[in-house]
């Protein structure tokens, strides 16, 4: 059976509607951390193509720079994926974390 994100356990789901919501969602990921976490963040997005791409970059680089920010450990992979007909998904998780998933 082939691995697909929708399969890595979640400590958090975020429903991010815009990017206010999406830099709410970055401020909390980075203060409760991916190194000390053995699950990862699911951030869903809507559909709406320009809004989404202007969300996941949000998300993406404001996890990266929150980390580096404040000192954290930055090895985070993340898939973006169908979720369902009105949301994308973000998963993401610390590489160390994901190698000790039996996925």
């Amino acid at each position: 059976m082939e691995f697909h994100p929708s399969k890595i356990p979640i400590v958090k789901v975020f429903d991010v509607k815009d990017e206010k919501d999406a830099e709410d969602a970055v401020e909390e990921m980075v203060r409760i951390g991916f190194s000390n976490q053995k699950k990862g963040y699911k951030v869903l997005l809507p559909k709406e193509s320009h809004v989404a791409k202007r969300i996941g970059y949000i998300v993406t680089t404001g996890v990266n720079f929150g980390l580096r920010k404040t000192n954290q450990e930055r090895d985070i992979r993340y898939w973006t994926y169908h979720h369902d007909k009105e949301h994308y998904a973000i998963v993401l998780i610390s590489t160390k974390a994901f190698d000790e998933l039996d996925l």
